[in-house]
């Protein structure tokens, strides 16, 4: 086999900038899963990958895109990240994993037959930002997706259900989960994602480039304060069912309790944030009196984020009880805490060092596919610098020197591991050079 060429950032990053062009307006990007600027993307993608490498690409049960390199082996790694993007999101996110996994097949196809088989996947719907769940597409192939129970029902601004959306896409929600037939079928070794911080983490050390310990878990919620809508001018304040008001007391009660819970070091910090807060009667003389609030929890420590959840659970009862309102809780999202193989972070290490000359380890706070896939097979995920340290937004970027470094130390990553999961060749037994008498 042909010697690779040596890794280098260049064509990822003119991708990336002409899909930018493509799917972005004056507010950024467009590519909402399910909608026509995400086919529209994927199809892009598609007429690429035929162009520049002749290569089919194959879409499973969930909607998920996959390309495939045949090696010497059907032994495989996977490369994945995704194109959806939230509404006016940023240039990168998503993108930059599935843009440099071409990248990859580009430098492999080049050199001749791999030693073994490299698939390259964009997960459909990551983000979740149309319908609220996330990472529908990974974990339908994880199979800890339950199609029916969780996405049955799920409506978006405009009252289109997801199964519709699905269907407009060609695509039967119920089926989501023969995904996981596929994925078992491909004999993967190892998952690999490179994706932008999203944080500020990596631009306040001023490294470009970061090694993921893995991913925060997860406890999402509706919680609804029920209490009864009434004057605002002729009810007193003590005899008030105040639902917003109980919602409120409760959303500074956690972000105190997560304060607390926090460690010094990024890998123990927990963090709470209520996204979406609605209330009704939702006008200006009448008391709340019912007020539906998100919570989202996150914790790299599965023990913490238990405290922090009980905790939480404590001050909305509390909350309830101080405004004389009801209280209830309905779960949207459970993903523990998942950690990233030991092996593979050693590659990871050092290729980031090679590229860098230091190798800073950050736990993920956003979520990734990389959570689903680390529940399925050994996992790690390379993150480039964000700046100025934001994302889901049109001014999410990643200055192009620390993007250069990042796709070469995630090119490099991918070397490595082949070269370790690669099968060996059985030794050669030596002649006998003795002749029968």
């Amino acid at each position: 086999m042909a010697r690779r060429s040596a890794p280098n950032s260049r064509r990822v990053i003119a991708d990336l900038e002409e899909l930018a062009r493509l799917t972005s307006d004056e507010k950024g990007a467009q590519r909402v899963a399910w909608g026509p600027v995400w086919r529209k993307t994927r199809a892009w993608f598609e007429e690429k990958v035929k162009r520049e490498l002749d290569l089919p690409t194959y879409r499973d049960a969930a909607g998920n895109l996959w390309v495939t390199l045949e090696g010497e082996s059907r032994e495989s790694i996977i490369i994945g990240s995704h194109l959806d993007s939230v509404p006016a999101g940023g240039w990168l996110d998503g993108c930059l994993g599935v843009l440099a996994g071409l990248e990859v097949l580009r430098r492999f196809k080049a050199a001749g037959r791999p030693p073994l088989t490299i698939h390259l996947v964009d997960w459909a719907d990551e983000e979740g930002a149309r319908f609220g769940r996330s990472l529908q597409g990974s974990a339908a192939s994880a199979g800890s997706l339950d199609p029916v129970g969780e996405l049955g029902h799920l409506v978006d601004r405009d009252g289109v259900t997801l199964p519709g959306a699905m269907k407009e896409n060609g695509l039967d929600y119920r089926r989501m989960l023969e995904a996981k037939t596929w994925l078992d079928g491909l004999k993967a070794r190892a998952y690999l994602e490179l994706h932008i911080e999203q944080g500020p983490v990596l631009e306040a050390m001023k490294k470009p480039v970061g090694v993921v310990l893995g991913t925060k878990g997860v406890e999402r919620f509706m919680v609804r304060f029920q209490g009864q809508a009434s004057h605002a001018g002729a009810t007193p304040m003590r005899l008030r069912q105040d639902a917003f008001l109980a919602a409120a007391e409760f959303a500074i009660a956690t972000r105190d309790l997560a304060v607390r819970l926090s460690g010094p070091t990024p890998r123990t910090r927990v963090v709470a944030t209520c996204g979406v807060v609605k209330v009704g009667p939702n006008f200006v003389t009448a008391v709340p009196g019912w007020t539906e609030l998100s919570l989202d929890l996150r914790a790299l420590d599965a023990k913490v984020l238990a405290k922090l959840l009980a905790g939480s659970r404590k001050a909305a009862a509390v909350a309830a009880k101080n405004c004389h309102v009801t209280v209830e809780w309905s779960p949207l999202l459970r993903i523990p805490p998942r950690l990233f193989d030991e092996e593979l972070l050693a590659l990871c290490r050092t290729a980031v060092r090679e590229v860098s000359g230091a190798a800073p380890e950050l736990p993920s706070g956003p979520l990734h596919d990389a959570a689903e896939m680390a529940d399925v097979m050994p996992t790690v995920m390379v993150f480039a610098q964000s700046s100025p340290g934001i994302s889901h937004c049109k001014e999410e970027d990643t200055p192009r020197p620390a993007l250069d470094k990042a796709i070469r130390a995630f090119l490099l990553l991918v070397d490595a591991t082949v070269l370790r999961l690669a099968p060996r060749a059985p030794a050669r037994t030596a002649r006998s050079t003795s002749r029968t008498p």
